[in-house]
């Protein structure tokens, strides 16, 4: 079994670094940016989200963990925002370790975080997902979640004039 816990300051020194590198290349890969710059890019994205680290309000970090094995599998970034006048739920990030993959931590995860944010008095989640990755996709559709919006880009080969 999975169980969410509040990440330590030690964890997310860590975390951000992965977090950071982890976006960088998935924007690089689903080529909404390219390589060059993408890692100070990620970085900036990062803090700004999170000025304040682990304080930053409304934003909630956990650690994901096999409660059996007491081993750290993974990591999820949830926050609170205001989208449309209205209070919504929005995962920013989830990350279960290669190791640990396809042995449902990341659904565990998903459905122990239903409750914390039902507390919070929010009556729904959002995320992101890149469309390279069908895995994720497959999983969140599994959980409920639909497709509320989709974008596209066509890339010409030409490089914009620096």
């Amino acid at each position: 079994m999975s169980v969410l816990v509040p990440m330590s300051p030690e964890a997310y020194a860590q975390y951000v670094v992965v977090a950071v590198a982890g976006y960088a290349q998935q924007n690089i890969a689903s080529g909404r940016w390219p390589a060059e710059g993408a890692l100070e890019r990620s970085g900036a994205e990062h803090q700004k989200l999170l000025p304040q680290g682990l304080a930053t309000p409304d934003n909630y970090l956990f650690e994901i963990q096999d409660a059996e094995a007491g081993t750290v599998v993974g990591s999820l970034w949830f926050a609170v925002e205001n989208r449309g006048g209205a209070r919504t739920g929005f995962v920013f990030d989830v990350r279960v370790d290669e190791r640990y993959r396809r042995q449902g931590h990341a659904t565990r995860a998903f459905t122990a975080l239903e409750p914390f944010v039902r507390g919070l008095g929010l009556s729904t989640i959002g995320l992101h997902v890149f469309a390279y990755n069908v895995e994720a996709q497959a999983l969140y559709e599994a959980l409920g979640y639909r497709v509320t919006s989709l974008n596209m880009h066509k890339h010409l080969g030409n490089e914009p004039a620096a």
